[in-house]
């Protein structure tokens, strides 16, 4: 098996517009992907801006992901499919996960599963051959600043045999420590956000990520 490129995503969890441009600017020039995570306060407790026509007119250098938390993603990623690049939506909030990914492939946008840290990595089995990455959530969905959990280590292993060549993400108390376990047991996307937006020195923190 070819070694994969280790890629590093910044993760931003805020609560406006204006945040989310401003920190877009600040790790653009370093990374090729930027995740939006947009939480609907219904599927996670929490709320974060969640307007894609704000994107409408912005322009960066970064492709875009949104990560749907949202309850019913069937009902939004039309919308954001048009100013993003990738969404990626929870195992636990799809109806119809076969129609979602025929949908956003038809639009020639990238799709990703999301799986939370106590659902099994057997319900992505049968959509593997369809899928451009599995998000493995290494905390609860949420809040940012949790700690890694480090259980969904094994999951992560346990992908890796099955699905050899394709993209594992994981996302959720990423730091130096936890992304270099994480990459070891076979993910290649590796989502920061915390460590990233607090280090005084956003180059080195994302170069440090990369271990």
């Amino acid at each position: 098996m070819k070694k994969k490129n280790i890629e590093i995503i910044p993760t931003i969890l805020v609560k406006d517009f204006k945040e989310v441009k401003e920190r877009i600017k600040k790790v653009e020039d370093y990374v090729s992907w930027v995740q939006l995570d947009i939480m609907d306060g219904v599927f996670v407790n929490n709320e974060t801006w969640r307007n894609p026509e704000d994107l409408k007119n912005f322009k960066t250098k970064a492709k875009l992901e949104a990560h749907l938390m949202v309850q019913k993603p069937e009902e939004v990623i039309d919308d954001w499919l048009e100013v993003v690049d990738r969404v990626i939506v929870h195992y636990e909030a799809c109806n119809n996960l076969d129609e979602l990914i025929r949908k956003v492939h038809d639009k020639g946008k990238q799709i990703g599963l999301a799986i939370n840290p106590k659902t099994s990595i057997d319900v992505a089995k049968s959509f593997l051959s369809n899928l451009d990455l599995v998000l493995l959530m290494t905390v609860n969905p949420g809040q940012g600043g949790q700690e890694f959990k480090y259980e969904v280590l094994e999951k992560i292993r346990a992908l890796r045999k099955l699905w050899l060549d394709g993209n594992i993400e994981v996302d959720g108390g990423i730091n130096p420590e936890t992304a270099k376990k994480a990459i070891k047991v076979g993910a290649n996307l590796i989502c920061a956000g915390t460590y990233i937006f607090k280090s005084k020195e956003i180059k080195q923190a994302i170069e440090g990520l990369r271990g």
